[in-house]
């Protein structure tokens, strides 16, 4: 369901849409067979042999440094995809489509939106250091937390353990949402969490929103518009093997030949923008003798870059010989976005010295990074496709992205 304002907002390609009409990126085989169909046609209008194509290949050239990984690849910004969230909730609400006090946003982990609600000019609700309450503790924290004014609730995940006393918070929370005694707010919760609550409790109904996917059009749309950064300057990303483009986005009028790393792209991501953004910082690569075009100021008015086929990318995997144990301790921190090592010690019951050893694995594999403050464990986003799939492939309740 794309609203009004998809236009308006580039850095949110497919607007807010229900959390049941997501659906992973599929791939067309129609649009397959006519995109094959056109690219032979071309060829045979155009005369074209193998020797007058010839690309040069350029699978050696060195990974992007930080300073031009932030040129052409930035991180999104958050303040900007915090706008465009609200504009769409706003819109929804002119709509008809939506008309609660308390949004609720589903998303995928690294997408961005916990960052987005920190931005906003309302008050932030933060998880207590204690999480272990009673019934008339969570009711009595909430009554102080919860007011008249407006507020933010940037992942929810923070807000319980999956331990016999760590729920009540997230109970007590729920059952407001649904008495419609919250006030007004936004709540971020990632999909992990979500997964494992509306499994035990079903009756949870809160109306959840997410973001719409980023299939391949949407993909490359929004890949262009970071490299843009606002400056109007364009960027070409081309392949190293075949010269075949990426970026700038296809249109009809367009006359080049395109990969089809984007749609490979959004599906080993499954539509999750943060996964794919990750993904693409490592693909990219760049000629150190190469100039771009100047500007009379002498700033750059296009950037060049080139683009790593897929299959030769080296993503992060799980380890060989990871044991049952490993699968519990990921399947924690998923559900909870991030895990201190008392609370997984609390959480899976492994003990500290087993914990340590697993932990100092995955770090090494890129699997998870340990917060240089919180010292809490969190999934990265390369690695976060192997996660998945080890996990579901174990039989661990997965997220339904």
């Amino acid at each position: 369901m794309a609203t009004e304002t998809d236009s308006e907002h580039a850095c949110l390609p497919g607007g807010l849409i229900p959390l049941d009409q997501w659906s992973t990126p599929d791939i067309s085989v129609h649009k397959s067979l006519r995109a094959g169909f056109k690219d032979i046609l071309e060829q045979l209008r155009s005369g074209l042999t193998p020797e007058s194509e010839a690309f040069e290949s350029l699978d050696d050239l060195p990974s992007l440094p930080a300073n031009k990984l932030k040129r052409y690849a930035p991180e999104p910004d958050a303040s900007v995809l915090a706008s465009a969230i609200l504009k769409e909730l706003g819109a929804l609400s002119q709509q008809g489509l939506h008309n609660r006090q308390v949004s609720f946003i589903v998303a995928p982990p690294f997408s961005g939106v916990s960052e987005a609600l920190l931005t906003l000019p309302a008050r932030v609700i933060e998880a207590p250091d204690n999480l272990l309450m009673s019934e008339q503790e969570a009711d009595h924290w909430w009554d102080e937390q919860l007011g008249e004014d407006d507020w933010v609730l940037p992942e929810l995940a923070s807000f319980w353990l999956r331990h016999r006393s760590g729920l009540q918070l997230l109970k007590s929370f729920f059952a407001r949402i649904a008495q419609d005694s919250a006030g007004r707010g936004i709540v971020a919760c990632s999909s992990w969490c979500w997964q494992f609550w509306i499994r035990y409790w079903p009756e949870i109904h809160v109306g959840p929103l997410t973001l719409a996917p980023l299939d391949s059009e949407r993909l490359t749309g929004w890949l262009d518009f970071l490299a843009r950064g606002g400056n109007g300057r364009s960027m070409t990303a081309r392949m190293t093997n075949d010269g075949y483009y990426v970026l700038p986005p296809k249109t009809d009028e367009s006359k080049e030949k395109y990969s089809c790393f984007a749609q490979d792209l959004a599906n080993a991501a499954r539509g999750n923008r943060g996964v794919a953004h990750a993904i693409w910082q490592r693909a990219l690569r760049a000629k150190p003798e190469e100039d771009a075009e100047q500007d009379d100021d002498g700033t750059s008015k296009t950037a060049e870059c080139w683009v790593v086929p897929f299959d030769q990318l080296s993503l992060p995997g799980v380890p060989q010989g990871s044991g049952q144990q490993a699968g519990i301790v990921l399947h924690a921190i998923m559900l909870h976005s991030s895990l201190t090592l008392d609370s997984l010690e609390r959480v899976t019951g492994i003990a500290p010295v087993e914990l340590k050893l697993l932990l100092s694995r995955f770090l090494r594999a890129e699997l998870v990074v340990q917060d240089e403050n919180t010292r809490a464990y969190r999934p990265t986003p390369l690695g976060y496709p192997a996660v998945r799939k080890y996990l579901q492939a174990r039989g661990f309740s997965v997220d339904g992205f």
